[in-house]
């Protein structure tokens, strides 16, 4: 039985314009927020999908293959902690300013990206990246909740769906095109004529003060942040060298992470200006939205990276190529996400959509985990298309939800926590589904963990030189292990699909 709808907080009704009283006033409102929001939003999306199909080019080029989700991972990490500072200092000092902030940083980091000469030179340049892409997305919906009522956001929620549908449609495609005729450092310089179109944009949006309150900024929370996600990522890769009975640094980094959160958590319910809105978190609705969202990010991410290294390693698939395979998933959840927030505005209810959507996801992965080796690949990338589409059916619902239970005055820090908890599940996530892939390979068959690099260059022809057994043993370690990672994304999809089911808040 579904618990009744929480009342909207009489914040938002109070703070809402006489104009909000008609749909053309909110329309009017926002028509002028959505264009000057529209590229930051852009980049936030496709800065995923835009570099997952040059992935096999940059482990090619640099080395470190077993460190290749760095590149991923560390972007994640960098948003994760950085969407909650973006989220409480948009309340504190306003949005408009803080967007131009976020820019400045995101663009400085591609061009840096674009001339790393490794791995390790990458990842920090990714981080940097994301510390200014994590407030694109979180200040960009906090905006949209400022000029929109609640009920009202479910209808404009179809404009929102058209840019995710359209950046993660242009990411794996162009990042493909560009990556096979110029080089896997296109995918990063094209984000600077974007980026500053952005800006030229963003000096439209309203100025609007912030609430002005005392705000010190929660430094040591921040690194206690920090220390808990880096110990938990690096005791994740240590894990997968840890086979061979060298478990002493895994265990040190699980205490380092246990005892980092436990610290944290401490410091933010004292905290006069928290990191981490701890109250609000409790909230039975928001936590269950935040959940939802992190294990949304860890499917989500997880596949975005490593079906590139499935098509190029399996199937010898080019980058161009690569592109359109991943193609019909990118756009199924931007279709899922459209066709939902129209149904939404239209009928009022939402934990239903993410509660069946999230079902049909969970079956469709498992099922995919068991039958990959026999798919062709352009079945495979038609039935990841489908099941893209019911698991666009999340985020929309997850983001209304928390702005209508956080309440006006929170609507930057309640932004934040969705964004946050998105992109620290992703980080996690695609970390352990790392940690499953190359593990399997080296338990199952260790010649493919000493070939897997020659097999991302050459593709499966780098295979030809050796015996029939060894080609035997190396395919099926391959196929073993994807089919694991494939099997991962199920859990994750699962304990979303329960978190689902028991939202509390299910129509607005």
């Amino acid at each position: 039985m579904s618990r009744p709808a929480a009342r909207p907080d009489p914040a938002d009704a109070a703070a809402a314009p006489d104009e909000f009283d008609d749909h053309s006033g909110a329309r009017r409102n926002f028509l002028t927020v959505f264009p000057s929001i529209m590229l930051p939003m852009f980049l936030a999306v496709v800065d995923q999908t835009i570099v997952a199909t040059a992935l096999p080019a940059i482990a090619a080029s640099l080395g470190d293959v077993d460190r290749l989700s760095w590149v991923v991972v560390s972007y994640l990490v960098a948003t994760t902690i950085a969407a909650p500072v973006y989220g409480r200092l948009g309340d504190v000092l306003g949005r408009r300013r803080l967007m131009f902030v976020a820019l400045g940083i995101f663009v400085t980091a591609s061009i840096l990206c674009a001339v790393s000469q490794s791995i390790v030179m990458l990842t920090v340049a990714r981080i940097l990246q994301g510390a200014g892409g994590g407030g694109l997305m979180t200040l960009s919906q906090a905006l949209v909740g400022e000029a929109i009522p609640p009920r009202e956001r479910a209808r404009y929620q179809g404009y929102l769906a058209a840019v995710a549908v359209t950046s993660s449609a242009f990411g794996p495609v162009v990042g493909g095109y560009l990556t096979e005729h110029f080089g896997w450092q296109s995918v990063f310089l094209v984000n600077v004529p974007v980026g500053l179109g952005a800006a030229l944009l963003a000096l439209r949006l309203p100025q609007r003060a912030g609430t002005g309150e005392t705000f010190r900024f929660d430094t040591p929370g921040l690194v206690l942040f920090a220390a808990f996600i880096a110990s938990t990522l690096i005791m994740l890769e240590e894990t997968q060298s840890a086979i061979s009975g060298a478990w002493i640094m895994p265990a040190i980094l699980l205490l380092l992470a246990i005892g980092s959160v436990v610290l944290l958590i401490r410091r933010e319910r004292r905290a006069p200006s928290p990191l981490l809105p701890i109250p609000l978190l409790k909230h039975p609705a928001i936590w269950r939205c935040d959940a939802m969202a992190a294990c949304h990010g860890a499917t989500l991410v997880s596949l975005i990276t490593f079906l590139p290294l499935y098509f190029r390693m399996v199937h010898g698939t080019s980058a161009a190529t690569t592109g359109f395979l991943i193609l019909p998933m990118t756009v199924g959840i931007g279709i899922g996400s459209l066709v939902t927030g129209r149904i939404v505005g239209r009928t009022g209810r939402t934990a239903v959509f993410p509660s069946v959507g999230l079902t049909l996801v969970t079956i469709g992965l498992a099922a995919v985990s068991l039958a990959a080796p026999d798919l062709s690949i352009g079945a495979l990338s038609m039935t990841f298309g489908l099941v893209s589409i019911f698991m666009g059916t999340l985020m929309g619902v997850v983001q209304l939800t928390v702005q209508l239970a956080a309440g006006s005055r929170q609507l930057g820090a309640g932004a934040a926590t969705v964004q946050f908890s998105r992109s620290l599940g992703a980080a996690v996530g695609t970390a352990i589904v790392g940690t499953v892939l190359f593990t399997t390979v080296m338990l199952i068959s260790p010649e493919a963990g000493s070939a897997f690099g020659q097999i991302l260059q050459e593709g499966p022809q780098a295979l030809e030189a050796l015996t029939a057994a060894q080609q035997a043993a190396i395919e099926g370690g391959l196929d073993q292990a994807f089919r694991n990672a494939f099997l991962c994304t199920a859990v994750f999809a699962a304990l979303a699909m329960v978190l689902a089911w028991t939202l509390p808040i299910r129509r607005v």
